[in-house]
């Protein structure tokens, strides 16, 4: 069998933005908790204590790798349930205690965030303002110190862009909110196993993350929420989480996010030190070998260490994904949550490209398991592929 063969019988998978494989430690530390300490952590026997200590071991690991407290953590279904109970319930009770009903976003917030914010304004009457990004897909402090009034209850600015990669200056915006006396939420999922965290003496009251993202499991979020927060919870019925979010705790998956977090800290330098020249040679080389066809989106430097990302001219970015899904490569076009959708990337739009460059976006994003070799054929057969739709392109245009 050729090289080319078996790359193409072996996927390569260059889209860990969207979701990675769950480390083989973790699905160890989540095996004993499906059928063995199966219990449920509100019930008050033997079997369902045993499972309460897990979890509250498990949300002291958690604060502990976080820097803060385990009280302010909130175990949740998902990052996009995070986003949810942090919008939906510090907007409530801002407007419950009169304090204000106006929120601020940017542009490119994830659609757990913006959607959120949109149905606060259409629905429940809630002021909201959008925050522009630059060329870079970044948050201007100036915009964000305009935006704020005396009745702005929360800004929400994620902490880095997953489709783009652009690293957000959230701790000066986050400073900048506490000394005006708003609250502020950051979306931290693509960010939060990138760096070392110390919440207590960081400006941040509200924080999402979510394990899937650093080698845990799908199906659990964590929503970290300064002591004194106040929040209504958007999910009622039982008293779970203090209160702030109702339902049985999923404890396997809820000890399997912790260890995945707790690997994400000790192994973080190590991690990082094989992202980086991969995602530095995708940047480099691919604009290079399409120099009029292919550019980088997001900061050039200021970006997530594993995150490269590009758009096309007058390519569309599904196609391109399609015919890198038959060579053997998974790669993303954006969002995992909107990929598929053939409308030009609202991100794209928000950093101010033109139309010719918004429908061509592609997100290539490595990890662990990747190797130089891979990207050797991932970068020829983009180039190749490229060539391909951009001649195809063209001879429409001919007999149009």
């Amino acid at each position: 069998m050729t090289a080319d063969n078996n790359m193409r019988q072996n996927a390569i998978y260059l889209d860990h933005s969207a979701t990675t494989p769950v480390h083989p430690a973790v699905v160890a530390a989540m095996a004993p908790f499906w059928a063995e300490q199966f219990g449920n952590p509100s019930s008050h026997h033997r079997i369902g204590y045993q499972a309460a200590r897990a979890v509250e071991k498990a949300r002291r690991t958690v604060a502990e790798v976080l820097g803060t407290d385990p009280e302010t953590i909130v175990f949740t279904g998902c990052g996009s349930e995070s986003n949810n109970l942090a919008l939906r319930g510090a907007m409530t009770a801002s407007k419950a205690a009169g304090r204000g009903e106006h929120l601020i976003v940017s542009a490119i917030e994830h659609s757990a965030v913006l959607e959120t914010a949109r149905q606060l304004r259409d629905y429940f009457g809630y002021e909201l303002t959008i925050l522009p990004v630059d060329r870079f897909g970044r948050v201007r402090i100036s915009d964000v110190e305009a935006a704020i009034r005396p009745e702005t209850a929360l800004i929400s600015v994620m902490a880095a862009n997953n489709e783009v990669g652009s690293v957000q200056p959230w701790a000066e915006i986050g400073a900048l909110a506490r000394s005006r006396g708003v609250l502020f939420h950051t979306d931290a999922v693509q960010l939060v196993a990138a760096r070392q965290w110390q919440l207590n003496a960081e400006p941040v009251d509200l924080m999402t993350i979510a394990p899937h993202k650093f080698y845990g499991p799908k199906g659990v979020g964590i929503l970290v929420v300064r002591s004194g927060v106040d929040l209504v919870s958007s999910q009622t019925g039982g008293s779970q989480e203090n209160g702030r979010r109702a339902g049985t705790l999923n404890v396997p998956l809820i000890i399997g996010a912790a260890e995945a977090l707790r690997l994400a800290a000790a192994e973080r330098e190590e991690r990082l030190a094989h992202v980086l020249p991969l995602r530095d040679r995708l940047l480099a080389e691919l604009p290079a070998a399409l120099p009029d066809q292919c550019i980088v989106t997001g900061h050039p430097t200021e970006r997530l260490p594993h995150h490269a990302s590009f758009a096309f001219r007058n390519l569309s970015g599904n196609d391109l994904l399609i015919h890198l899904d038959v060579a053997g490569i998974a790669a993303g076009s954006g969002s995992a949550c909107s990929s598929g959708d053939p409308k030009p990337s609202a991100v794209l739009q928000a950093l101010g490209l033109s139309p010719e460059w918004t429908t061509g976006g592609l997100r290539l994003t490595v990890g662990a398991q990747n190797t130089d070799a891979e990207i050797d054929y991932t970068l020829g057969k983009i180039v190749e592929i490229v060539l391909k739709l951009s001649a195809l392109e063209a001879g429409y245009q001919v007999v149009a």
